[in-house]
């Protein structure tokens, strides 16, 4: 079995119209709600085998707070490039060609992107807000096998749930 944890980067701020998306930060809601996300997983004593996330800064400070909140080696963490912006394909391509010894998986980066996988995979959500988490289990051995048909739902959190 493999199981995916879809994470949307936390609140970012807009205070500094100058800077390029890549590079906002996150607002004082976004700071204060990654680690909380993150402390809500750890109570549910999820931990990952592997966390791959958007190099963007808003991304990377999200994932920081909640690797750090799971107790998951930072220095550990994946950034790619090619889950900033992703459409469902690429990402679905990046979690296909992800080593099946990893069984559990935080992935982390924006909408719309992530909202349409967790769609993909799940069906309907309506929105993944941000620091927003999508638990989905599939009923398979290898990542290339993930498929809606092996997919089940197991949980959707956010931070004013």
């Amino acid at each position: 079995m493999k199981t995916l944890y879809i994470i949307r980067h936390a609140k970012s701020s807009w205070k500094n119209m100058d800077l390029d998306d890549f590079d906002r930060p996150l607002n004082k809601r976004g700071r204060h709600d990654a680690p909380m996300m993150g402390e809500r997983l750890r109570k549910k004593k999820i931990m990952p085998d592997l966390i791959l996330s958007s190099p963007a800064k808003r991304a990377k400070i999200t994932v920081e707070s909640i690797a750090k909140k799971v107790h998951y080696n930072q220095k550990k963490i994946v950034y790619d490039q090619n889950i900033y912006e992703a459409d469902v394909s690429t990402l679905e391509d990046i979690l296909m060609d992800i080593d099946d010894k990893y069984n559990t998986v935080f992935l982390v980066g924006h909408n719309p992107g992530l909202n349409e996988l967790a769609e993909h995979y799940a069906g309907y959500i309506e929105n993944l807000p941000t620091c927003g988490i999508v638990s989905i289990a599939f009923t398979c051995k290898q990542w290339k096998d993930i498929d809606s048909d092996n997919a089940k739902l197991l949980f959707i959190d956010y931070p004013k749930k």
